[in-house]
């Protein structure tokens, strides 16, 4: 056998070791799957269409649990209270446990002990949408009306201290403007109020308002992400337009109890990608407006802790709260 043939076989022989041990663990009851909102969000969406393929790879049943209340903290708390064996997961954008701790005077877990990274699911951007009444047609119309008006944009938001809360305050400021910051009880409100004439402007995800402003309903503006929505060819980026907070947008994930074994991480992790990567789930991610990001326990930590030092530092200099 030569070298290159020797050194193949030894790389490949870990993962052949690997791949059988995961797959051998054997789950003894059916797994919950808790999305901290109330139904129609983008987390309950997502943890629907993905209940049933796992619940076949892994031989139990999946039960999707909607526990809203207390910002998330509610359904998050009850993770991090539950037996660390993976059975209880929690499903959720991952923002608010990035954004909690700042906004609330008492949190009543530790995110980063009692909760473990096991695989971020999708990215999907965010789009800046206008009220169809505004006198602004793009990205530079409503930036001069910004300035032009300080104070008299109302921006629709899906609550104190959420990111589309958040990105809306910094845009104001990179504008040198001023904006009303109106919260909402979630984004599809938050969506209404610009249907209904009450808000001229909200930054919401794209799985929730894609339809909006394909429909008419609303004008877009601008998308935060790498590129740009092949749905919605004509807005450019936040990126292109030199705005703050241009990869902001709901990153979803998934996370188990802090102290559940790795090998049991490891197994929800492999079967979560292989979910993920089925061309059917792809596709109907795709039609939310969303792309997969299966990239692994590793990268969500980082990426949370990124998110975590960031929203942090926003939230402290405008002084936010949520009692």
């Amino acid at each position: 056998m030569d070298r290159r043939r020797l050194l193949r076989s030894a790389t490949a022989a870990p993962l052949l070791l690997a791949a059988p041990s995961l797959r051998a663990q054997v789950f003894n009851q059916p797994f919950r799957l808790i999305v901290p909102n109330a139904p129609g969000g983008t987390s309950d969406i997502l943890a629907r269409l993905i209940a049933a393929p796992l619940a076949a790879r892994i031989g139990q049943n999946v039960v999707v649990e909607n526990r809203a209340g207390a910002g998330g903290n509610l359904g998050a708390d009850l993770v991090a209270k539950s037996r660390p064996d993976g059975q209880t997961m929690l499903l959720l954008d991952v923002s608010v446990l990035a954004t909690n701790p700042f906004l609330m005077p008492s949190m009543p877990f530790d995110a980063a002990r009692d909760l473990a990274p096991v695989q971020m699911l999708i990215y999907a951007p965010y789009v800046l949408a206008v009220n169809n009444t505004l006198p602004v047609q793009d990205a530079a119309g409503l930036v001069a009306y910004a300035r032009a008006n300080p104070g008299r944009l109302n921006a629709a938001n899906s609550g104190t201290g959420t990111l589309s809360h958040i990105v809306a305050l910094s845009l104001a400021a990179a504008w040198n403007s001023e904006m009303v910051s109106v919260p909402y009880r979630g984004g599809a409100p938050a969506l209404l109020s610009l249907v209904s004439n009450e808000a001229n402007l909200t930054v919401v995800g794209a799985t929730q308002s894609m339809a909006f402003v394909t429909n008419g309903q609303m004008r877009g503006i601008a998308v935060t992400g790498q590129h740009r929505l092949a749905t919605l060819p004509n807005l450019p980026t936040f990126h292109e337009l030199s705005w703050p907070e241009p990869d902001s947008g709901t990153w979803q994930g998934l996370l188990v109890q802090g102290q559940t074994p790795p090998a049991t991480i490891a197994r929800l992790e492999a079967e979560i990608a292989a979910i993920l990567n089925e061309p059917a789930i792809k596709t109907r991610i795709a039609e939310l407006g969303g792309e997969v990001r299966a990239d692994g326990a590793g990268p969500f930590r980082a990426r949370l802790a990124e998110q975590t030092e960031s929203y942090g530092r926003i939230i402290r200099a405008n002084n936010l709260r949520v009692e």
